[in-house]
């Protein structure tokens, strides 16, 4: 006989792990008991010595499947107690942290049982066990106990408390069981009586959406607006009153079948749709002109219900539809919504009913939205299914806080080897973005025990992020230390692909503070964690009117065909008077200079589009890329090289700069010669491809690992081209894959930066 102390730690908790531990006991006659800690789990076990062997072979290579054990410790104990059973103790609060599961969608089990009439939680939109739902928007503090969720509201009633003590059963210490007897219940409010409605709450919500109507929905981690998607007017109602024009919106599909009739999917698309995260996947839609009235794109953001209130919504019971947009229900600009009340007040204007439930949500958490790229997950957005569950990093980066930036605004807190990433924060430009970004934090903190012991952030003064990371350095005494956005771009990359030496870095985007006080965003860099050098960019681009170029992007036409000595203005979408009186500003002592690839991809959308204004920041590079007949350089008949305007490059100050002049020269030659949207587009890609392997060949004789990196990459064309072309010319190339390739990436890098500069 043996005895045993046991200590596991990593994602233990909330995945079933306690009944796990006692299934196997029982198979293997192991006895002694089991508890949740503040770090993790631990027990004693004691039985014959063979059977401890079999249980610990089968802890570490069968342990449940949305757990991830990341250590195990064993201390032999002389003193035997002789158990005479095996128990699952009340759980023990301590010093340290251990691990959160992210929310799970639905489990197969408990989707079959929602739709079995003799089922006791039949059409229950709150089923659970513990294989799957909601995880951290429901803690409060751990360990994980009902008692430290919003379901302590909710006392269990005999049967449900039955099913949690019983072994056997699937929800064997499930923390959120639960049923209509005891659970949350869900409800229907009517705008135009301002009342609950007595009716079914789906039936009632599928009505209003079969009528065209806009429902707001309460999910798991925020509020929803939703609408039929195969009503026009509907979603055209929705677009006019959230002020959302034309930036592509996402839809829910009742099930793969429906998904499949609308759009192309890969193996690869279908399992991450499937995953236990159930993201929104961006697909190719089958034909390219279709839903135009979701997206301009010849992509698709889709999701499958993920839950089985939504589940229930686009069950056929009601002749719910089949497929729904479903979009973050928030003012402009500011988080979505949690609160019943805070909901109805805030879109009374744009909702005309509203599917409510009375569980709290505890930590807001959006949609993650992601695409396949290379048969795997390439991140647009990394939150709902993925936070709060951390990276692991390749040296200790305890107490490291890295605040991130201000779009797509992140930060990432050091613990030990654990990297914390926050889930989708959203563009920090108001006071209400900066709270969520500032309570996140707090939770993080409370949750994981993270205490900072140095702050990075970047060098812009007027982020936010920036401002908080200089306040609280300068309140707790601590060393601050600022990067350079477009280095934090590269550093992030590498270390998604733990990367440790020189690296070529190909760092695109929209805008970031350069060391010399410009904005930058179309860099080539060489550096590491320790330093970085600037040698190749393009040629800065002015911006009349400053940030008023970035959403009017007629004026950046302006500003880049006047660059090319062109004096036939009628290709620009400003009217005459305008451009005489902007061409004054268009100097660069009147006027900003961006050196950026975004800023370029605005312009030239302008010229092809004769498209004056944006709505959203991206937009012009996702119409230019939407344009392209085709959605990767795979699909040529012709190579890139034979596409690509004429290359012309320059020296200046040590660095090798793409000059623009001739390529706008040529696209505005082709503009009056009538050439197609699309195949300019086309073209002008296609440069931008071989611009990116002609700086590489000049610099990077060596054939260090390139990295690509930054908010350009989420284009599919270019990041296939430039892979591709690199590839082929014998450089090693690599891409993001755990961490998001825009802004929302920074703070990796910047952690990653850190930890090298940090004082010792």
């Amino acid at each position: 006989m043996r005895c045993i102390h046991i200590l596991i730690q990593g994602i233990v908790q909330g995945v079933g792990f306690r009944p796990f531990l006692h299934r196997l006991a029982e198979t293997h006659q192991i006895y002694g008991w089991v508890r949740n800690t503040s770090v993790g789990l631990e027990g004693i076990l004691e039985g014959e010595n063979d059977a401890l062997k079999q249980f610990l072979l089968e802890l570490e290579t069968s342990p449940p499947p949305l757990s991830f054990i990341e250590k195990i410790d064993i201390f032999p104990i002389k003193n035997f107690v002789r158990y005479t059973e095996f128990t699952i103790r009340e759980s023990h609060v301590s010093a340290g942290s251990t691990l959160i599961s992210p929310d799970i969608a639905i489990c197969p089990e408990c989707a079959a049982e929602l739709f079995t009439p003799s089922n006791r939680r039949y059409r229950y939109p709150f089923i659970n066990c513990t294989n799957c739902g909601p995880r951290y928007t429901i803690i409060k503090a751990l360990p994980y106990d009902r008692k430290r969720t919003v379901m302590k509201e909710f006392p269990m009633c005999d049967d449900c408390k039955r099913e949690y003590d019983d072994i056997h059963d699937r929800r064997y210490h499930a923390q959120p069981d639960c049923c209509s007897t005891c659970g949350p219940q869900v409800f229907y409010f009517d705008t135009k009586s301002n009342e609950k409605t007595k009716d079914d709450a789906f039936s009632a919500s599928q009505t209003l959406l079969n009528m065209g109507g806009i429902l707001a929905v309460k999910g798991i981690g925020g509020f929803h607006l939703a609408c039929d998607a195969n009503n026009v007017d509907a979603v055209t109602r929705l677009r006019q009153r959230k002020h959302r024009s034309s930036k592509p919106l996402a839809i829910m599909c009742r099930s793969l079948e429906v998904v499949r009739r609308i759009c192309n999917i890969t193996q690869t698309e279908e399992q991450l749709l499937l995953s236990p995260a159930h993201p929104i996947v961006l697909l190719s839609k089958r034909k390219k002109t279709k839903l135009s009235h979701l997206s301009f794109s010849s992509r698709l953001g889709v999701m499958l219900p993920y839950t089985p209130l939504h589940m229930l919504l686009m069950d056929q019971t009601y002749g719910g539809p089949d497929t729904i947009v479903l979009t973050s229900a928030n003012s402009s600009e500011c988080p979505v919504i949690l609160d019943n009340m805070e909901a109805i007040t805030k879109l009374k204007e744009i909702a005309d009913g509203f599917l409510l439930h009375n569980r709290v949500i505890q930590n807001r958490c959006d949609d993650s939205l992601l695409m396949e790229w290379e048969k795997k997950a390439y991140y647009f957005r990394k939150s709902r299914g993925y936070a709060p569950y951390p990276l692991l990093f390749h040296q200790n980066v305890d107490g490291i806080f890295a605040m991130g930036a201000e779009q797509k605004a992140s930060f990432a807190l050091g613990r030990d080897f654990h990297v914390f990433l926050s889930p989708h924060i959203g563009d920090m430009k108001n006071a209400e973005t900066f709270s969520h970004y500032k309570s996140t934090m707090e939770t993080y903190q409370k949750l994981f025990c993270l205490k900072p012991s140095l702050y990075v952030c970047d060098l812009h003064p007027d982020y936010l992020s920036t401002q908080e990371a200089m306040h609280a350095a300068k309140e707790w005494n601590l060393p601050l230390i600022q990067v350079q956005h477009h280095w934090a771009h590269m550093a992030s990359c590498m270390a998604d692909n733990a990367l440790h030496s020189s690296c070529f870095g190909i760092i695109w985007d929209g805008t970031g503070l350069g060391t010399d006080g410009s904005i930058w965003g179309g860099e080539f860099l060489i550096g590491d964690y320790q330093t970085f050098s600037r040698i190749g960019s393009i040629r800065p681009i002015l911006l009349p009117g400053a940030d008023k170029a970035i959403q009017e992007i007629g004026r950046i036409a302006l500003a880049l065909i006047h660059d090319a000595g062109v004096t036939d203005l009628t290709v620009v979408p400003l009217d005459s008077d305008k451009c005489n009186l902007l061409i004054r500003l268009l100097s660069p002592t009147l006027s900003p200079k961006a050196s950026s690839i975004g800023r370029l991809f605005d312009g030239v959308c302008a010229l092809i589009l004769q498209k004056s204004y944006v709505d959203y920041e991206g937009e012009a590079a996702a119409r230019i890329e939407s344009l392209s007949p085709v959605e990767t350089p795979d699909s040529l008949t012709q190579p890139l090289q034979k596409l690509s305007y004429p290359l012309h490059f320059y020296m200046e100050h040590e660095m090798r700069i793409f000059d623009t002049r001739p390529m706008i020269l040529n696209i505005y030659q082709d503009l009056k010669q009538n050439v197609s949207a699309s195949h300019i587009a086309l073209r002008f890609m296609a440069t931008l491809c071989c611009m990116a392997l002609d700086q590489c060949l000049f610099f990077n004789q060596k054939k260090l690992p390139v990295v690509l990196s930054g908010g350009v990459f989420q284009n599919r064309f270019l990041l296939s081209g430039i892979t591709s072309l690199l590839r082929n010319s014998g450089f090693t190339v690599y891409t993001h894959r755990q961490v998001s390739t825009n802004d929302e990436g920074i703070c990796f890098g910047q952690l990653a930066i850190a930890q090298k500069k940090k004082p010792q």
